[in-house]
C-alpha cells in the first residue's frame, strides 16, 4: 500500500523530480548556482555564481557536492530539509 502525503509540493513537482533535477542542475551547473536558482535560493544562488566566477569555475566543486548530495537523499529527507527547512549550504 502507498502512502501518500497530504502536503501540495512546491511549484505542483513532486519531490523526487525536484530533487532529479536539482542534483543534475548541481552536478553539471553547480558553479554558477543554476541549482539554487531553481530551489528557490536567489540570494545563495548569486553568491554560488559570484565565487564561480571569482575562482574561475573551481568553486563549482561545492555545486557538485551538493548535487551528488541531493542525489543520495532519500525523497523525504529532501524534501524535509531543503523544501520545508529550507537549508541552503550542503
Amino acid at each position: 500500500m502507498e502512502v501518500h502525503s497530504t502536503e501540495p509540493q512546491p511549484q505542483g513537482q513532486k519531490t523526487s523530480d525536484k530533487k532529479m533535477i536539482a542534483g543534475i542542475l548541481g552536478i553539471l551547473l553547480g558553479g554558477l548556482g543554476v541549482h539554487k536558482f531553481y530551489l528557490g535560493y536567489t540570494q545563495t544562488g548569486i553568491i554560488q555564481l559570484v565565487i564561480g566566477v571569482l575562482t574561475c569555475g573551481v568553486g563549482g566543486i561545492i555545486g557538485l557536492i551538493e548535487g551528488i548530495i541531493y542525489l543520495t537523499k532519500s525523497d523525504e529527507e529532501f524534501d524535509e530539509t531543503y523544501v520545508t527547512n529550507q537549508k541552503q549550504w550542503f
